[in-house]
This record gives C-alpha cells, sequence and structure tokens, in this order.
C-alpha cells in the first residue's frame, strides 16, 4: 500500500513538472517574437532617420545652390542697374546736346535747298550719260525675231561658253568648256572650228580659273568671272596670258543671276554700246540689273535695275542697250523672250510680243550677242549653236 503511494506521487510531480515546462517554453517563444518585432521595427526606424537625414542633407544642399545663384543674379541686377543709370545720364547728356544744336527754320530751308541741288545735278547726270552712250554709238537696232538655227558642233561639257571677238576685223572663234576651268581654246576662224578634226589655233592657260558660263571676249581681252570669289571679274590678255586689270561688282554675287544656271553668277556680254555685266540682286526681289563697264579700266559706268525677274530665266543678252531675257522651263522647252529693258526707254516688256525660238527643246547654259554678226552664240547642253537675229529700226532719242 505504501508502495502504491508513493508510485502516484511520483507520477503526480512528474505531471506537474511536465506542465510547468511547456508552459515556460510557450512564454520564451512570444517573447522572443516580440524582440523580434521590436528589433525589425527599429531597423526600419533607423532606415527612415538615414532617409530624411539625407534629404535634409540634399535640401539644405539644394538651398545652398539657389542662394549662390541669387547673389549671382543680384550682382548682375545691379551691375546692369549701373549701365542702365549711366545710358540713361548720357542720353540725357545728349538730349540737352541736341536741344542746343537744333537748326534754325532758316538752316533747315538751306539745307533743303542744297539737297535739291544736288538731287537735280544727280538727274543731270543720269540723263547725260545715257545721251553719252547713244551718241557716241549710233544705235537703233531692235529684235524682232529670232529666225533660224544652225548647229556648228557638239564638242566639251555639257555646260560651257563659246563666241567670236566682236571686235572689227576678228574671226577668232573662243571656246571655254565646264562651269570651272582655266582652259581656252582659240580657233582661227569659224570654218575651222566647225571641222570635226580639227585642233584649236591655240590653247591657252589662264592664271585663274572662272566660275559659270559668263565670259565674253573683246578687243582681244578675256573677260570673266574669277573663280572662288563672289564679285571679282579679270581682265585677261589673250595674248600672253597676263591679268591686264580687275574689278569688284558692287552688290552682285549673291545670287544666280538666271535661276536656270545655278551656277553662274555674272553674266558678261557685249553689244554696239561695249561692256556689260548682268546680276541679279536679292534687294530688288531677284529681278536683273545691268552695268554698262569701261572696258579699258572695268569702271562702272553706270547701273541699271530692271523689272525682268531671274526666276525662270535660263540666259540673257543685250543689243543697242537693251537687255533681252530668255526664259524657259527647269525641264527644258522651247526658250522663249518674255522680258526686255530699254536703257532708253524707247521699248517696253507690255508693247513687245514673246518672242519664241526656232521650235528645238532646248536648255541653254550660255547666249551671247554678236554686234557684227548680228548672230547668238549659244551652248546647248554640249552643242554649239547659231541663231540668226532678225531685226528692226527703232528711234532711240534720249528726252531732254
Amino acid at each position: 500500500m505504501m508502495l502504491l503511494f508513493v508510485v502516484s506521487l511520483c507520477l503526480t510531480l512528474g505531471s506537474v513538472q511536465s506542465q510547468g515546462s511547456s508552459q515556460d517554453a510557450f512564454i520564451i517563444q512570444y517573447l522572443e517574437r516580440r524582440l523580434a518585432q521590436v528589433e525589425e521595427r527599429l531597423n526600419q526606424c533607423e532606415q527612415n532617420t538615414l532617409s530624411v537625414t539625407q534629404k535634409t542633407y540634399d535640401l539644405s544642399s539644394e538651398i545652398r545652390g539657389y542662394q549662390s545663384t541669387l547673389s549671382m543674379l543680384r550682382s548682375e541686377v545691379k551691375s546692369q542697374m549701373d549701365s542702365v543709370s549711366a545710358r540713361v545720364e548720357r542720353v540725357e547728356g545728349e538730349l540737352e546736346y541736341l536741344e542746343n544744336k537744333i537748326p534754325t527754320q532758316s538752316d533747315i530751308e538751306m539745307e533743303e535747298a542744297l539737297l535739291e541741288q544736288q538731287i537735280k545735278a544727280a538727274e543731270l547726270e543720269q540723263i547725260k550719260t545715257k545721251a553719252k552712250l547713244n551718241v557716241e554709238n549710233d544705235c537703233s537696232t531692235a529684235v524682232s525675231q529670232i529666225k533660224s538655227l544652225k548647229i556648228v558642233k557638239k564638242a566639251g561639257d555639257p555646260n560651257g561658253s563659246w563666241f567670236k571677238d566682236p571686235s572689227e576685223g576678228s574671226a577668232k572663234v573662243y571656246l571655254l568648256s565646264g562651269l570651272r576651268n582655266n582652259t581656252v581654246l582659240e580657233f582661227s576662224s569659224l570654218e575651222n572650228f566647225a571641222k570635226t578634226s580639227s585642233l584649236p589655233a591655240k590653247v591657252l592657260q589662264l592664271p585663274f580659273s572662272w566660275h559659270g558660263t559668263g565670259h565674253v571676249v573683246y578687243n582681244g581681252f578675256l573677260y570673266y568671272h574669277k573663280a572662288d570669289t563672289p564679285n571679282q571679274i579679270l581682265k585677261v590678255d589673250l595674248l600672253n596670258g597676263t591679268v591686264v586689270d580687275s574689278t569688284l561688282l558692287p552688290g552682285a554675287g549673291r545670287l544666280p543671276v538666271y535661276s536656270l544656271n545655278p551656277n553662274t553668277y555674272l553674266d558678261m556680254a557685249v553689244d554696239e554700246l561695249g561692256l556689260w555685266v548682268i546680276h541679279a540682286d536679292p534687294e530688288y526681289g531677284g529681278n536683273l540689273v545691268i552695268t554698262k563697264l569701261d572696258k579699258e579700266t572695268l569702271a562702272v559706268e553706270y547701273t541699271w535695275d530692271t523689272q525682268c525677274r531671274s526666276r525662270d530665266a535660263e540666259g540673257a543678252f543685250l543689243m543697242c542697250g537693251t537687255l533681252y531675257v530668255v526664259y524657259n522651263t527647269r525641264f527644258g522647252g522651247r526658250s522663249t523672250i518674255q522680258c526686255l529693258y530699254d536703257i532708253h526707254d524707247t521699248i517696253h516688256s507690255n508693247e513687245s510680243p514673246v518672242m519664241f525660238f526656232p521650235k528645238r527643246y532646248t536648255s541653254h547654259s550660255s547666249i551671247h550677242y554678236h554686234p557684227g554678226d548680228k548672230e547668238l552664240y549659244a551652248w546647248d547642253d554640249g552643242y554649239q549653236t547659231v541663231y540668226k537675229v532678225e531685226t528692226r529700226i527703232t528711234d532711240k532719242s534720249v528726252a531732254e
């Protein structure tokens, strides 16, 4: 019985100890979980604190940058205010000076009278210039028709220029192939040039290359636009190939003279009155401007602004001081003369019908008039072509 009681007591004590150990383990696990949660929250708090600290530092740096910029702006504004103040003082001083220098009514009247005299003198000089051109060369010829066409030869590049020297007694023919070159071929006559196997009588190397196709030969001298310059004209002696004179043409070289020949900026021409140059001026809406040059010195004698547009033009020539502008399409077609300008003001475009070239669909890179032969020497896509010009008599008298 006693033994049974002892065994029962031992079992009871073991059960109590077992229950106590189970409760302690649960409490320990609970505390560990709470400690882990607290530690996680502390870590999150630390991260938030670091982020706020970084943002605060960045904001502080940005504010310091704004302060520096503001300081610079303040200095600039102060400097500008000082400058404006100095300008205001200077303007006030100039106004005071002008108030003391305003001319009297009598002074103004005298200046107006002087200006009027100068204008009248300039107008009289213009009239004298036109009269001089008319008197030195009695010329009363105008184009009535482009009558016939003759293809002389096919030689050289698609673009080029060829012509005869219009000086009296000269039969020489010159060929200048290409838009930029320095080789001039001279032939003794048109007949020799027309021969298929004919060699040039002379090959001349120019000291400087030309630009475009607007060259002419006149009295044994070649006049051309020097390459790599906007508006320089050279005069070269064809006997020895030396440059004897040059000039810069005011206002020229900013636009191609003809929109259908975009590589030519200066187009030289010769007629019964002498040496000319044609160019387009953007200040006049791109219209053509003609300038009379002294053939000896290349000095500008006079300049005329025309109403003829450069758009859709492929070439032009002068006859007796009248500019005839040849138009076409960019696809090539039948060339027509649609605009003319007479320096004597006796012929007008609206009174002249459109003149057609012979029925051949062409595209001219150059057209040169020979006043002695009354012919046009044209370069048509590598073909050297001659057009016969039919003329009529006009009365070119200069108004007094």
